[in-house]
């Protein structure tokens, strides 16, 4: 039933349709790829975001058991479109839809010697079907909270899910908390991969030439996957500013030609694309629009402080960490509950949480102004992110084939 209904939704949704395409395809690629033979470890995700929190244990199962085929399957088209040809898997397909018999036929053609799941994408039929064969399997960077369904009079059959992973790595003590409350022991605090796959952007050439021509010695504030309602605020800010001699870097979650056209002609100074870089003096722009995706985590190394978008709506607020292991003081909007890195970097370091638009001015006329204060509470940042490094090793330590 499920599977009929995404193929009527798919008729009016291209998200969607990608989804039940690629989906379509995924056993005929096993069949081709992996054979009753081959050694296999099954990585899934459930998007981008998850693939990105994974990647530095993926990394380092990729170099340790370099004969083992990588199985790497993602549910949401957004994590697989984008990653669809890394290097870190063999194979890299959608998950097919939980069902029993699904589960069984997709564990029939990888049989993982070791299966790692990221953060919380608990697909109930394939763990049941894991424990039942007695397959190896851990969860990691995983982070429960009260109000989700494990802890539910209604949320049996996902905390019998649960059991079939041989060891969960959370992100905190509150997490491992929740886990005793129903019966599962066999957990650790391991941290946030998140602070490892971030830190390892420091190890790469961050310079982007067409950035140096834009910002030139001027002060230069990122504003990093932005939604509408981040933008309500920042473009009357930029409008209205009698700051001058300041930059400003706008990367929209959304790139979309119509999107992008609103938000060009809604901002007053000039403003250019990147699409437009090659045939534009980039030095005599103020504010310049990425109208692609990829760059953002290098954008942030050149950023004096950086706005980051998903919290002033309901879709998410989008990584904090990328612009904190620059060095760099970070505004965002009022949803951020969900994230106990986010509150703790509120109340420990440089991160400012704004309500409206007032707000925002508040907090960002006395960075603009004062270098000094930018720096300490980059630092801040940057030192919260440092500290928290070492997830990876902890659960490395724990992986032995």
């Amino acid at each position: 039933m499920a599977n009929f209904l995404l193929k009527i939704i798919a008729l009016f949704n291209h998200k969607i349709k990608l989804g039940v395409d690629g989906r379509s395809d995924t056993f005929k690629i096993l069949e081709q790829e992996i054979s009753v033979r081959d050694e296999v470890l099954w990585f899934h995700c459930s998007s981008l975001g998850e693939y990105e929190q994974g990647l530095p244990v993926f990394k380092v199962l990729r170099e340790r058991y370099k004969s083992f085929k990588i199985v790497l399957t993602f549910f949401s088209p957004s994590g697989y479109e984008i990653r669809k040809n890394t290097d870190v898997a063999d194979v890299v397909v959608y998950l097919p839809l939980d069902t029993k018999h699904n589960a069984r036929q997709f564990l029939d053609l990888i049989h993982p010697n070791l299966t790692v799941f990221v953060k919380y994408d608990i697909w109930p039929n394939y763990l049941t079907e894991l424990k039942r064969r007695n397959l190896r399997a851990i969860l990691i960077s995983a982070a429960f909270r009260p109000s989700q369904s494990y802890f539910k009079f209604y949320g049996a059959i996902f905390r019998k899910a649960l059991t079939a992973f041989e060891h969960i790595f959370v992100q905190d003590e509150s997490s491992k908390f929740l886990m005793e409350s129903i019966g599962i022991k066999d957990v650790t605090v391991s941290g946030d991969t998140r602070f490892d796959r971030v830190s390892q952007q420091l190890e790469q050439n961050n310079t982007l030439d067409f950035i140096a021509e834009f910002k030139q010695d001027k002060v230069c504030m990122v504003i990093g996957s932005s939604w509408p309602e981040d933008e309500e605020l920042i473009i009357k800010y930029i409008n209205e500013s009698s700051l001058k001699d300041i930059k400003y870097i706008i990367a929209p979650h959304n790139i979309k030609t119509k999107q992008i056209e609103q938000l060009t002609h809604r901002l007053q100074p000039k403003t250019v694309l990147y699409s437009e870089k090659g045939s534009q003096d980039l030095s005599k722009f103020p504010v310049f629009i990425i109208d692609t995706i990829g760059l953002l985590s290098k954008i942030y190394g050149c950023a004096d402080l950086a706005y980051v978008g998903g919290g002033m709506g309901k879709t998410g607020l989008h990584n904090i960490l990328e612009p904190a292991v620059f060095g760099v003081p970070i505004i965002i909007g009022k949803n951020y509950d969900i994230f106990p890195e986010v509150k703790q970097m509120i109340e420990k370091a440089g991160v400012f949480s704004i309500r409206n638009f007032k707000e925002l001015k508040q907090a960002l006329d006395p960075l603009f102004e004062n270098q000094k204060e930018r720096k300490h509470l980059g630092n801040l940042n940057k030192s919260f992110v440092d500290q928290q490094k070492g997830a990876v090793k902890h659960i490395i330590d724990y992986i032995d084939l």
